[in-house]
């Protein structure tokens, strides 16, 4: 690969990094298979690229996009905790609601960003960070957010969002609410995931209304990367390995484009690296099995 492929694969990388955070939060955290995703990364892509078009400041427009992208996970998480509707269902209901609602935001199937100002360009046009601008701030926005997400996991609110996960019955027994750890959970999650998909329209310089189709199954894949490879040994080490996989899968992909795969195809090849990371653990544990027996 070039070295521009490169460069833009790494801040692709970064940005999407902050999504898979997300998806880690409510996939492995609460235990919640939330489909909402796929809607929220397009509401955080509209809402930026709806309010810089309107002439309001970019740094706004990213923030306001991870406000709206909470409410998004708020919504799921009532319709889960209030009204019994099952995870699965009320991420489907959240997601197919956010299609017209993104719609509504921008007006239009898609928005263009050209010529207009983003964060990347104020970044970009102080000195000496013309060249690499996206990248740094990308990087910086993902230390912050990585080392924020550890702090707040290590807090004793985190402590029960994650025991909420791993035992229900047994913390609340406790006397912890769970619905409110849940709906939590699930209001960071997705802001995060609208976090990133303002960060990425603001890059791609366009949002559009399909933007967001198989995020969950990209999240999804580069948690289990992440996990696999680097290890979750500490919740610490865990945040960091997520992190990764968002950058390591964008390289995957990139390769693969090398290779001369057309690009619907990647779909397919998301599909296929999900279930090779589910199973190699198994097949793993079975190869391993007869060497201990001996």
């Amino acid at each position: 690969m070039s070295s521009l492929v490169v460069l833009g694969t790494m801040e692709q990388g970064l940005m999407y990094a902050i999504m898979v955070l997300g998806v880690y939060l409510t996939f492995r955290i609460l235990d919640y298979a939330d489909l909402s995703v796929d809607g929220s990364f397009t509401l955080g892509a509209a809402t930026a690229a709806s309010l810089i078009t309107a002439g309001y400041n970019p740094w706004f427009a990213t923030l306001a996009a991870f406000v709206v992208g909470s409410l998004a996970g708020v919504f799921t998480g009532i319709l889960h905790t209030k009204f019994k509707i099952t995870p699965l269902l009320s991420g489907i209901l959240t997601m197919t609601a956010l299609y017209s609602i993104n719609l509504r935001v921008m007006g239009k199937a898609n928005i263009s960003l050209l010529r207009t100002r983003t964060i990347f360009s104020d970044f970009t046009s102080i000195p000496l960070f013309e060249k690499y601008g996206v990248l740094i701030l990308s990087l910086i926005t993902v230390a912050i957010i990585g080392i924020l997400t550890y702090i707040f996991l290590e807090t004793e609110f985190g402590l029960a969002l994650r025991a909420t996960g791993d035992n229900e019955l047994m913390i609340r027994s406790l006397g912890v609410n769970t619905d409110i750890m849940k709906i939590t959970g699930l209001a960071l999650s997705n802001g995060l995931v609208a976090f990133s998909g303002s960060y990425v329209a603001q890059n791609q310089l366009f949002a559009d209304i399909s933007m967001g189709i198989g995020m969950i199954i990209i999240g999804l894949a580069s948690v289990i990367i992440g996990e696999v490879l680097i290890g979750t040994t500490s919740i610490g080490r865990t945040v960091f390995a997520v992190l990764c996989g968002g950058v390591i899968y964008r390289y995957i992909i990139a390769f693969v484009l090398q290779l001369g795969l057309v690009a619907t195809d990647l779909k397919l090849v998301t599909a296929l690296i999900v279930i090779f990371a589910l199973v190699s653990p198994g097949i793993k544990k079975k190869i391993a099995l007869p060497g201990k027996n001996e």
